[in-house]
């Protein structure tokens, strides 16, 4: 499939942090955002946790709620930030605290927090101001945490959803993007994370983490994510039911399901102890 400006880190038209309605599109359907979509690798939100201060854990761009969750349940105390009122409302509706502001704009106080951690959403902070602000926030040694997902549907599903997209969106920019694309492209985002980190002088040295994990789909189930990522919450319904068609025929074809080769990027650093 197309990468569109959702999740993942790398070139667009526009710098993903200055297209803010493209960044408040996922609250459209914010209930099936949070049913549809994958958690993170326990392994990574257990690392996370391990490699952290104490418990104290702000969740940047948080949506609904769900990597949020995990760390609660890893025994963490979570404060979400999310730009987005209808994301915040179904967080809430969880159990999460969640104050309602781009993270940029976002008045701390005289709060601290042991880890500061963007799921699907750093690319969407301004990046060098970000990390300035994250180093704010963050007690001597806390832990930067920036992660996401990499998920290219196989051939067979993604170049009939490229093909679909070109047909009833011809004018947008991203229809010319190939309909998969190689986990360097991806891992190159991250490296840029890193750079704007290092930028800051204001946290060790970054470092890179990655976890490849599969989950199946059924065509209901994709079919059920699909209309959550980016570039599909501003279609028109009669535009989207025609790409849904074709990918459900695609699936079919396969036998009714697909297996999806995850991967789990993160960008992570401490902050300097500068005391």
């Amino acid at each position: 499939m197309p990468t569109l400006p959702r999740e993942q880190p790398g070139p667009s038209p526009a710098q993903p942090h200055e297209v803010r309605r493209m960044a408040e599109s996922f609250g459209v359907d914010a209930q099936r955002y949070d049913q549809a979509r994958p958690g993170y690798p326990d392994a990574l939100v257990t690392r996370i946790v391990a490699a952290s201060p104490g418990p104290d854990v702000l969740d940047v761009g948080c949506g609904t709620g769900i990597a949020a969750r995990q760390f609660q349940a890893a025994g963490c105390t979570v404060l979400g930030i999310e730009p987005d009122a209808r994301m915040a409302d179904v967080a809430r509706g969880r159990g999460l605290r969640v104050e309602v502001a781009a993270f940029e704009a976002w008045q701390p106080a005289d709060r601290a927090f042991d880890a500061v951690v963007a799921a699907q959403s750093w690319h969407w902070v301004q990046p060098v101001a970000g990390v300035v602000k994250a180093a704010r926030v963050l007690r001597p040694g806390g832990r930067l945490a920036i992660f996401g997902h990499v998920y290219e549907p196989p051939a067979e599903v993604a170049e009939p959803f490229a093909a679909a997209y070109r047909k009833v969106a011809p004018d947008s920019p991203f229809t010319g993007q190939p309909a998969r694309r190689p986990i360097d492209f991806y891992q190159s985002g991250y490296a840029k994370f890193a750079d704007a980190i290092r930028e800051t002088g204001q946290f060790d040295a970054p470092e890179q983490w990655r976890y490849d994990w599969e989950h199946p789909y059924t065509r209901d189930q994709w079919l059920d994510l699909l209309p959550t990522t980016g570039g599909l919450t501003r279609l028109r319904p009669d535009q989207l039911a025609r790409i849904l068609d074709a990918v459900g025929a695609a699936i079919d074809a396969l036998g009714g399901s697909f297996t999806m080769n995850y991967t789990t990027l993160a960008t992570t650093a401490a902050r300097a102890d500068t005391n």
